[in-house]
């Protein structure tokens, strides 16, 4: 059983963990550092204060310079071993010798690629999330890189958005516990780990819900929804010791997320005592300009150094207007001061005054793209899929006697197996769906057709996203496909379906069209995808379909016609292989869908913890929905298949009554029911019926990994803390209220599994 407190972890990875945690250089304790911080403060000049405040590209000409005279603190997207010690070296030079460090997006992974975040978080394996990271920190380290944008942490409810696919989808519990999970895999036990990350939370606070699913959109959120919703999984990372923050593009409640002195020092450093720093994102400091809130570049560098951004990143309005601020006293040099004393802070914590020269080239080959790493991006990769459809149990498909047809544009494509944001992840590592699925099979069983082609770059084109990161090297597209194996066509489609026992269709949107800049007013297929799953389903052939995205899809069509359908997002490095694993049935599928799938765009945003309201479903017309649709998603939040059968029973509150400063414990029954082995993933739901404002119909609370072989049951049991199961008050007061609550233990938020009350009581 793995759950979420964490309490199975492979005893080899801790072993190596401890053995790695030994090796590492100890930073300085806490009082040794802010000596050293007072005694550099002393003799710093207010250039090379305002130097340390200061991010620039690491990819240019200029950037050593910058690190010899101390203009600088950071630099992003310089990597390799060589480039970042010419770089160190360049700061030693410096009149204070200040080291430097280096930050990357290092998303999901850096050359071993591992399934997008929302995939990880489909998981339900925090564990597994954790080691995913571990892996991403030692390939990035050993190429230069010590500190991650990552992870981003932002709750999203609209798929529109293009950047849900670098989250952990709606749920605030959920994303919580893969938070934490990823900063404890970025920074180790030991920030100072030659190995370590230090991670960066992003972007504070409130991104995720952009009005119209839009990127960079203005957000308004009520202040309870804020520290319920937006706010717990910053909280958790800041909690698991993260150290470092992103501050967001949008404006949240009118105010601009890196200028609102609300989020970022009233609740971020006064309410949760966070001391390490905040970093803007890519321009978003003189964004403050358009955004309209400051006349021009010294006001807005003046308005997000005084709201709680310490450093700027790349558009140098700290360097330019810092100085004269102070020289002008619009600006203290107290507040310059504790920007650079957390600066220096991190710095010092990271182990990079011990030890600046944290890796070599002979590492940079050692470590990166080991046969190991790729197991752990093999083992992510089958936990993320999502069972959606198995209509008479297709599924598991035979590895002998038949002949499997793999058709559609993503099949043999191996760059959008990567997703967005891929580090250095190269297309040649990438093992193809089609790969996958020919080394599990007997030679000439398997038949291939495209059907129809798709481009990256094509989307990336119409989508114009600029902030996406580029493809990786070695991509493969429609012009290359063509060169090897002729046009693609739905006619040529379906005469290849027509030689075949069963088909596998592998369709979705390419990678291009998710991520940063990406957001789409329709999730339909795009090209013609839809005609060619249309003429496939109708040879009359069984087909699985394998849905390849960063976000849900409409698939209304292809989920009441298509006896077996797979959610699969982006998988990485090890696309073909864990998704031939699942297909043959080699792994049971055991990913849950993080996030509420919805029926059509016009039910957006849909997710389960929703209000009730005054006027729930009911037999009549008069309560809330739609007309023409359900209110109901496709999927529920937590929903997925397996390929057997459960049920779930004897629910057992152990505690019957508890204090709001007690411990909840509740427990249920768990039965195999079906024919093979498999994993379950058990969901504690529950439900205030009376609170100070309208509660939510169900919140998750926790969840279990459970395998079972046929007819095994076990007992599946959660401890809560009671004061987690309350809410804001009208006055923004946390209050646990007495009276009755529901709990449910369920394989999903719309099921209703093993059910129960409790009582909270006063002391």
């Amino acid at each position: 059983m793995i759950c979420f407190s964490f309490r199975r972890t492979a005893v080899a990875v801790m072993l190596l963990a401890a053995c790695a945690a030994l090796a590492a250089p100890q930073p300085p304790n806490n009082q040794e550092i802010e000596r050293r911080i007072d005694a550099l403060l002393r003799q710093m000049t207010l250039q090379e204060k305002i130097g340390q405040l200061v991010q620039y590209n690491g990819d240019t000409p200029e950037a050593a310079a910058q690190a010899k005279a101390g203009r600088v603190g950071s630099l992003l997207n310089a990597t390799g071993a060589d480039r970042i010690t010419e770089l160190q070296r360049a700061a030693e030079q410096s009149r204070l010798k200040i080291p430097l460090i280096f930050g990357y997006d290092v998303i999901h992974g850096y050359r071993t690629i591992f399934p997008v975040p929302l995939a990880g978080a489909a998981s339900f394996d925090p564990t597994l999330v954790e080691q995913s990271e571990r892996v991403a920190a030692k390939e990035a380290t050993a190429a230069g890189v010590k500190w991650t944008f990552a992870p981003m942490v932002d709750i999203a409810r609209d798929p529109r958005w293009g950047r849900i696919v670098e989250g952990a989808g709606e749920d605030p519990y959920l994303g919580s516990a893969m938070a934490a999970a990823r900063v404890r895999g970025f920074q180790g036990t030991n920030m100072a780990d030659p190995q370590s990350l230090v991670a960066c939370a992003k972007h504070f606070v409130g991104y995720g819900a952009a009005e119209g699913g839009r990127d960079y959109n203005s957000t308004e959120i009520p202040e309870d929804t804020l520290r319920e919703i937006y706010l717990p999984p910053f909280h958790a990372a800041v909690q698991a010791g993260a150290g470092t923050l992103m501050s967001g593009f949008q404006d949240l409640n009118d105010v601009p997320a890196s200028a609102n002195y609300h989020t970022l020092t009233e609740i971020l450093r006064k309410e949760w005592h966070f001391d390490g720093f905040v970093v803007s994102d890519y321009d978003s400091i003189h964004e403050l300009v358009p955004h309209g809130i400051a006349a021009d570049d010294q006001q807005a560098a003046l308005q997000a150094l005084t709201a709680g951004v310490e450093m700027d990143m790349a558009d140098g309005l700290y360097e330019k207007y810092l100085a004269e601020l102070v020289q002008s006293r619009k600006l203290p040099m107290s507040t310059v001061d504790e920007a650079v004393r957390r600066v220096l802070r991190i710095k010092f914590r990271a182990g990079l005054f011990e030890r600046p020269f944290y890796t070599n080239a002979a590492r940079e080959r050692s470590d990166i793209l080991t046969p190991e790493n790729r197991q752990v991006a093999r083992r992510l990769a089958e936990e993320s899929l999502v069972l959606l459809k198995n209509d008479n149990h297709l599924l598991p498909l035979p590895k002998n006697g038949k002949r499997i047809a793999v058709i559609g544009p993503l099949a043999s494509d191996q760059a959008n197996q990567l997703g967005s944001w891929v580090g250095r992840g190269q297309a040649a590592d990438v093992i193809s769906p089609l790969q996958g699925i020919e080394a599990q099979m007997p030679q000439g069983s398997v038949l291939h057709a495209r059907g129809v082609d798709i481009s990256s770059l094509q989307a990336q084109e119409v989508s114009g996203a600029t902030g996406a990161a580029p493809a990786p090297t070695g991509a493969t597209g429609a012009a290359a496909a063509e060169r090897e194996n002729g046009p693609a066509t739905i006619e040529g489609a379906v005469q290849v379906a027509q030689q075949a026992d069963v088909v596998v269709m592998f369709l979705g949107e390419p990678a291009g069209m998710t991520g940063e800049a990406s957001s789409r007013a329709f999730l339909d297929f795009p090209g013609k995808q839809e005609q060619l799953l249309e003429a496939v389903v109708a040879t009359g052939k069984p087909v699985v379909l394998v849905l390849e995205s960063g976000r849900p899809l409409d698939i209304r069509w292809a989920a009441e016609h298509v006896p077996a359908i797979i959610q699969a997002w982006y998988p990485g490095t090890e696309a073909g292989n864990a998704i031939a694993d699942v297909l043959f049935g080699d792994a049971s599928p055991s990913g849950r869908m993080p996030i509420s799938w919805p029926r059509s765009v016009g039910q957006i945003p849909v997710y389960y913890n929703h209000k009730s309201t005054g006027r729930p479903s009911s037999n009549d017309r008069w309560h809330t929905g739609y007309l023409d649709e359900s209110k109901e998603p496709l999927f529920a939040f937590g929903f997925g298949l397996s390929y057997t059968t459960f049920s779930y029973s004897n629910l057992r509150v152990l505690s019957p009554q508890v204090t709001a400063a007690g411990t909840l414990r509740v427990e249920a029954t768990v039965q195999n029911t079906g024919q093979l082995a498999g994993t379950e993933v058990a969901q504690l739901y529950v439900h205030d019926r009376v609170a100070p404002r309208s509660p939510r119909v169900r919140e998750l609370q926790g969840f279990q990994r459970v395998t079972l072989q046929p007819g095994e049951s076990k007992s599946v049991d959660f401890t809560v803390n009671a004061h987690d199961l309350g809410s804001f008050d009208t006055n923004m007061r946390w209050v646990v209220p007495p009276g009755t609550f529901d709990v449910w233990i369920t394989p999903n938020a719309a099921a209703e599994g093993a059910a129960g009350t409790f009582q909270v009581v006063a002391k």
